[in-house]
């Protein structure tokens, strides 16, 4: 019932909160009450991205890791493999930048009037002569060839300066 989602709120918010023994309690609670392991391994591949994200980019592959663990051993011998998981995100430090960047792209998306703006030809593929004599990829720089930084729009004229990561055009 509802104690299912209680729980699973409170280990989330004992790992954001850097508590690894709070989050072995809940994690305990959960797994000893007969919780699926695979449940709570799939909440750890989205703690991850959306609480760790870019400040330990390990942690999606030691949730990942954590996942499969699970899926091929099972309970009870699975239950150490998340308990480590479980106290590495406690430990982990935190950053919801990407988290918090990709929702700025979407809400950029919905609020958004009219069509959207058009790939710009310089980053389109060119596969068929039309395309190329239309300008397809005309200009488009292969960054790997360079030495030196390449200087080169990638997003819309229209969104030309945007920054998702300070949610304001620079």
């Amino acid at each position: 019932g509802e104690e299912h989602y209680n729980c699973i709120s409170a280990l989330h918010k004992s790992m954001r909160g850097s508590d690894e023994n709070a989050s072995l309690y809940w994690l305990a609670r959960m797994l000893e009450g007969g919780e699926d392991p695979l449940y709570v391994a799939r909440r750890l591949v989205r703690f991850a991205s959306e609480d760790i994200g870019l400040a330990d980019p390990l942690a999606l592959t030691q949730a990942v890791a954590a996942y499969q663990g699970c899926h091929f051993i099972g309970m009870p011998e699975c239950e150490v493999i998340l308990a480590q998981c479980v106290v590495y995100f406690a430990r982990a430090p935190k950053s919801i930048a990407v988290y918090r960047a990709y929702s700025n792209v979407k809400e950029c998306l919905r609020t958004h009037t009219g069509p959207l703006p058009p790939v710009p030809l310089h980053l389109r593929n060119a596969p068929t002569r039309l395309m190329k004599n239309l300008g397809y990829g005309k200009g488009y720089k292969y960054n790997p060839m360079y030495q030196e930084p390449v200087e080169q729009d990638y997003l819309p004229e229209e969104l030309k300066g945007t920054d998702f990561f300070k949610e304001r055009k620079t």
